[in-house]
């Protein structure tokens, strides 16, 4: 393989032609010196000669080793300079790597803001879950303490009332049971531990397993459980059986607990393609506009003293909203005060 001459190869080069050359010009003039017209002639013929060809052959060089490189050099001069369409300039890559550099630098400085706030949001979200737990456990723990004490300090031979405060701190027993195993079942559904179990059932028949469960509490109200006159007949669901019907529970259990006396609750379902619309809605009292937002928290209650001295853990819409995101589906809420609510549940069609 030839390597490719350097620029002092090309220079030596050049200075040897040109010496040789001038070496035979001088013996030309030593051996024939230009004594005679003649000689003058074929001398002054053999120094254009010579200097043509040494004229030729440098430019040779030149245009073969050294201009092809310079023009090289100044067409990529130039082409940074007025590069073509489509293609940035050396000066804007620069001021693009800058200003990428700055906007990288923000978007940082953004995202830590953003973790920030998470931070203290959650922070905040945990001071008032503790708070609010701590609310909810207290009351049971001290009525079932002040009727243990009343007992223990004679109420037990009183007739009148050691039955009567048994039962009672009993109901609180089972409400602070109620509490925990709530809680137990979103710690499970938010970590992921509590895997569902997915089947083909029919949503209208489970509706009427729940409705004949809750028939003795919605008699004590004089309200009236049913179906919507549009209501499919028969359609099937793929989820997990259980799980909706506690969902289905929370939901009818809530309409009658704050329904009006000889109202109504009413399940709808509906055909939505790939999906089923399950709706269950009540003409009761309703929910004012600015809780709806925060239904679906945890130990959220509209009307906090009646809610507690209705019974249940303040858990229940929470648990709802968890399994039915645990299905990769979603649930809402409208509702106008002394008109009634009505919720919304999706699930996927078999």
């Amino acid at each position: 393989m030839v390597k490719n001459p350097t620029p002092q190869r090309i220079a030596l080069l050049s200075a040897l032609i040109d010496l040789a050359m001038a070496l035979a010009s001088l013996l030309l003039f030593y051996f024939f010196p230009p004594t005679e017209p003649w000689r003058w002639i074929v001398f002054g013929a053999w120094a254009a000669v010579f200097f043509v060809v040494v004229f030729r052959i440098n430019i040779y060089f030149l245009r073969q080793y050294i201009y092809r490189k310079i023009k090289l050099i100044y067409k990529t001069i130039r082409q940074e300079k007025l590069p073509p369409e489509g293609k940035p300039r050396l000066i804007d890559m620069r001021k693009n790597i800058i200003e990428e550099a700055e906007q990288e630098v923000a978007d940082w400085a953004e995202r830590q803001r953003t973790e920030l706030d998470k931070y203290k949001t959650w922070a905040d979200y945990r001071r008032d879950f503790l708070g609010d737990i701590s609310h909810e456990l207290k009351t049971p723990i001290f009525n079932i303490q002040g009727y243990l004490d009343s007992l223990i300090e004679g109420g037990l031979e009183d007739p009148r009332v050691n039955k009567l405060f048994l039962q009672r701190a009993a109901k609180n027993v089972e409400r602070l049971q109620t509490i925990v195993l709530d809680l137990e079942t979103i710690s499970r559904l938010e970590s992921g531990q509590l895997l569902l179990e997915l089947q083909t059932f029919d949503i209208k028949e489970l509706a009427k397993e729940v409705f004949e469960d809750m028939e003795i509490k919605a008699a004590e109200k004089n309200l009236a459980l049913e179906f919507k006159e549009k209501a499919s007949s028969s359609i099937k669901v793929r989820a997990d059986r259980e799980k909706i019907r506690q969902v289905l529970v929370n939901l009818i259990q809530n309409s009658i607990k704050y329904g009006i006396a000889n109202g109504r609750t009413r399940v709808g379902f509906y055909d939505m393609d790939r999906m089923v619309l399950v709706e269950v809605a009540d003409n009761g009292i309703g929910i004012p506009k600015q809780h709806l937002s925060h239904i679906f928290d945890r130990f959220y209650r509209v009307d906090k003293s009646r809610s507690r001295e209705q019974g249940g853990s303040g858990l229940g819409l929470s648990i709802v909203k968890h399994i039915i995101e645990a299905h990769k589906q979603t649930i809402n809420v409208r509702s106008t005060p002394n008109f009634g609510s009505t919720f919304g549940f999706t699930l996927e069609k078999a």
